[in-house]
């Protein structure tokens, strides 16, 4: 009583035979090889709505009217939005040119002194456990394809990624999603005939909803649970408008008393 069910062992272990069949494992090391841009969204999701809502807040603080608020809010979403694909679209090509570069560098390596680099091959290897001719059957394998040489050099001796992500997709999906969960805070303040009160209400329900939601999305990237990073994300970003709105009421507390 009161203990978690738990799968069949038997069950386990046929799914787990299942898995690790040729075919299975083929399909699941090509689908590895193939770059997610989930994470790229999630991350400009958070900051979209972030931001946004901070400045949607800091300006209703500071007492300015709905037509403010959308003219700063959107302005903020479509430059910082911009701003953040660009350097990520930059973070993610300069990546790309590193390992580039590596590889030009290891293929002069290889070109001029062979035998140094076939003795890094075989220290890689050696330092796997394999000797003998095993590890020399290694070494000759691996070096009579230069470009297989020159990735293993790279991805064993730099640490590098061959396949990372494409920069111009990066870029993309960051100011996709900083734009489509950016607005959501500022949809309200398009709809007529409402009170700025109501708005705000509805602004804010409305970013709680695309922080929760965000945060969720975010802790499935990361293999986390799923409801606690919707919390964290939501309180971050909570946080974050309050602090806008406690300084754009100061602010007009200060300029209007004076």
């Amino acid at each position: 009583m009161g203990m978690r069910k738990t799968k069949n062992p038997s069950t386990q272990t046929r799914v787990l035979e299942e898995t690790h069949r040729p075919a299975a494992i083929r399909r699941r090391l090509a689908e590895q090889r193939r770059h997610s841009y989930l994470g790229d969204a999630v991350l400009g999701g958070i900051d979209g709505c972030v931001t946004t809502f901070a400045v949607v807040a800091g300006a209703v603080g500071g007492g300015f009217t709905s037509l403010v608020v959308v003219v700063l809010g959107f302005a903020n979403l479509l430059a910082d939005g911009f701003s953040m694909a660009v350097s990520n679209y930059q973070g993610t090509k300069s990546q790309r040119e590193l390992v580039e570069e590596a590889r030009r560098e290891e293929e002069r390596h290889i070109a001029h002194i062979p035998e140094g680099e076939r003795e890094e091959i075989r220290q890689i290897f050696a330092g796997k456990g394999f000797e003998g001719d095993m590890l020399a059957s290694i070494v000759d394998q691996i070096t009579q394809d230069r470009r297989l040489w020159v990735d293993t050099m790279l991805t064993e001796e730099l640490g590098l990624q061959l396949d990372g992500p494409h920069p111009l997709r990066a870029g993309l999906a960051t100011f996709g999603a900083f734009l489509f969960v950016g607005f959501f805070p500022l949809f309200p303040f398009l709809l007529p005939g409402l009170t700025l009160e109501t708005t705000f209400l509805l602004s804010s329900v409305g970013a709680a909803t695309a922080f929760f939601g965000v945060g969720v999305g975010k802790g499935l990237v990361l293999g986390r649970s799923a409801l606690k990073a919707g919390l964290e994300t939501l309180i971050t970003g909570g946080a974050a408008a309050a602090l806008a709105y406690v300084v754009g009421a100061w602010l007009r507390h200060m300029f209007g008393a004076g």
